[in-house]
């Protein structure tokens, strides 16, 4: 069960992110970036960056490499993230985005089936009991990291990934309130990886009893 959970996740993941280049290429291109500016721009979306940590995860549950993301605290982080993106995506930029093709194909998968995937499989396997509060830092430098990037290339590329946090648009309090609320919901999302974390492990029998 678990090893055809992280088949499907690392080949949904993998396919989606591939297909998704292909396409946000050479539409970048089209609309007058340059080659490398297109790669950028791909690789500047929350939710790229964090569905190929999903891929990473996968990948390291099923060879045990690269090796850090076969720590207990790491595969959390990832599915408090992954989490993140579908919620931040369902409420905040569904209603304003239609995609069309092969398009929409790679945002239900991104989105949606791959984020679901990789939840279902930290939940049956991806969890051992060792989940504290001193993890719920190194969980926030990741969106807090990735805020900052995005402020700071603004003013250089012209443009931001996410509306919500334009400032040019939106004004810098309302992006001060939404990067706010995104770390508050890693905190809160954080504390119920914990919590789920120790319910999980309260359950699951211990190696003496196993061996009985």
């Amino acid at each position: 069960m678990t090893k055809i959970l992280n088949i499907a996740g690392l080949v949904v993941g993998l396919l989606a992110l591939v297909v998704q280049f292909t396409l946000t290429i050479p539409a970048s291109m089209e609309a007058g970036r340059s080659l490398i500016g297109s790669i950028i721009y791909y690789f500047s979306y929350f939710t790229i960056l964090t569905n190929i940590l999903v891929v990473f995860v996968h990948m390291a549950a099923l060879s045990k490499a690269p090796r850090f993301f076969t720590q207990a605290w790491v595969r959390a982080g990832v599915a408090v993230a992954i989490s993140v993106v579908s919620l931040v995506y369902w409420l905040l930029l569904s209603a304003i985005w239609q995609p069309q093709g092969l398009f929409l194909v790679c945002d239900i998968a991104l989105h949606y089936f791959a984020p679901a995937l990789y939840l279902v499989w930290w939940l049956v396997a991806g969890t051992d009991g060792s989940l504290s509060w001193r993890h719920l830092p190194l969980w926030l430098a990741y969106p807090l990291l990735y805020v900052i990037f995005l402020l700071v290339r603004a003013p250089i590329a012209g443009e931001i990934p996410y509306y919500f946090l334009d400032a040019r648009l939106n004004g810098w309090p309302s992006v001060l309130v939404y990067s706010a609320a995104i770390l508050v919901t890693f905190a809160f999302l954080g504390r119920v990886a914990m919590l789920a974390d120790r319910l999980i492990a309260s359950g699951k029998p211990s190696r003496a009893n196993a061996s009985v």
